[in-house]
């Protein structure tokens, strides 16, 4: 066999080993491959950590929805893009429901405001209920953060609380101003009678004034506490079968001075033998002050009417005077506390601005309504319609049906004039 070379030995063994060139390029494409494996990898794992994080955020904690499940206020848990994962109840008053978007551009403000800040805020703000524009509720509405990306939202309706504060706020002012003129008279008419010690007639005259500034006080206070039991109880502490034949004579009664003294006749006429549930006492104050304020508003000579219609469920008590009228921008604030269509006319007569307040409240007491008609210079017509019942067994009158009632149980009586307290 033949032998190679020597030096050809020597080529092919240097044949198979790189440059240094060769293997520099050969060891920053290792290097390369390397680092771009590791960079994925921290990618990935990145990726992968924040997947864990972002699924265990849009986990609703244990127990908050058992907590929605037990609240009163309206609630929803909502996540990063406003929708809502969990609700409460009373959360689909307002149109909240799960799987939807709050359409409240003030709540999502709201919940956007406390995801970045990573802190509780409350506002109040007015929003509607049910997605009804005509039903705005004033609600206090509580966001805070649940994780990093779920926030709790809990709404509370206050508009009735804040009505009712403000009815307060508004009485305390109405009556604190009421009551400074007859005490300022009082005040002023006792000075009076020190300066006029040594004049009988002007002490008379004084005390007299002093007396009549007294009984208005007296007047306004009692009407301030009435309207006040009114407003302040749910419903009626006493209540038992009323005649209304028995409530339309007392209160006609206790007017008859008043009518008389004023040139205005009262009559009576209607169904009779009617009844109805509820507080008879509170129901005389409330056609009383109907009979009152008919009676002030009627010229000398002219006629207020007292009248009651009964169908098989609601009785109507109608109390008619032919005088001055309501204009047509009073009547919708007729039955405001302290509000007077003619302030002249009622300071002269020494009028409250309660009366019709509480026959609102009185009669709302009693589940009914008060309506009115008036046409200026003609007159007006203030009608109370109660729930009817049947006559309780012992009223001497037995129980009818609703339909005899309807036609016969209380017969139809024509007017009865009244004058000192005695029917003519």
């Amino acid at each position: 066999m033949a032998r190679k070379p020597a030096g050809s030995t020597v080529n092919a063994l240097y044949a198979g080993v790189m440059t240094l060139p060769q293997l520099a390029l050969s060891s920053l494409a290792i290097g390369l491959a390397i680092g771009v494996g590791l960079s994925l990898l921290v990618v990935w794992a990145y990726r992968a950590r924040a997947r864990a994080e972002e699924e265990t955020s849009m986990t609703i904690p244990p127990g908050i929805t058992d907590v929605l499940r037990s609240m009163d206020d309206a609630a929803c848990v909502v996540d990063v893009s406003g929708l809502v994962l969990a609700t409460s109840k009373a959360a689909a008053r307002f149109g909240i429901e799960v799987g939807s978007t709050l359409e409240n551009p003030e709540l999502r403000q709201l919940v956007r405001g406390v995801r970045s800040t990573g802190e509780t805020a409350t506002e109040s703000l007015r929003i509607t209920r049910g997605g009804l524009s005509l039903d705005p509720r004033l609600v206090s509405a509580r966001a805070s953060a649940i994780g990093t990306r779920l926030v709790l939202l809990i709404i509370r309706d206050v508009t009735e609380q804040e009505r009712l504060d403000q009815m307060r706020r508004d009485f305390v002012a109405n009556t604190s101003h009421e009551l400074k003129t007859p005490v300022g008279a009082v005040s002023l008419l006792a000075e009076a009678i020190e300066s006029a010690a040594d004049d009988p007639a002007q002490v008379r005259a004084f005390a007299s004034r002093i007396s009549a500034e007294a009984g208005r006080l007296g007047q306004l206070t009692g009407r301030i506490m009435s309207l006040s039991r009114l407003q302040a109880e749910d419903g009626l502490t006493e209540v038992a079968p009323v005649s209304i034949d028995e409530v339309i004579a007392s209160s006609i009664e206790a007017h008859v001075v008043q009518a008389d003294s004023a040139g205005v006749e009262l009559a009576r006429g209607g169904d009779r033998g009617v009844w109805v549930r509820g507080d008879a006492q509170i129901l005389i104050e409330a056609v009383g002050n109907l009979i009152a304020n008919a009676i002030v508003y009627s010229p000398r000579g002219s006629r207020v009417g007292v009248g009651v219609k009964a169908d098989d469920d609601v009785v109507e008590i109608a109390v008619s005077d032919q005088g001055i009228g309501i204009a047509e921008a009073d009547r919708e604030r007729i039955f405001e506390r302290f509000y007077r269509a003619d302030e002249a006319r009622s300071r002269r007569t020494g009028g409250t601005g309660l009366g019709l307040s509480i026959v609102k409240h009185a009669t709302q007491r009693h589940g009914g309504e008060v309506r009115l008609w008036s046409r200026p210079g003609r007159g007006s017509t203030f009608t109370i319609r109660l729930p009817r019942i049947d006559a309780p067994a012992n009223s001497g009158q037995g129980k009818k049906s609703k339909k005899k009632r309807a036609r016969k149980g209380a017969p139809a009586t024509g007017a009865t004039r009244v004058r000192n307290g005695e029917t003519a």
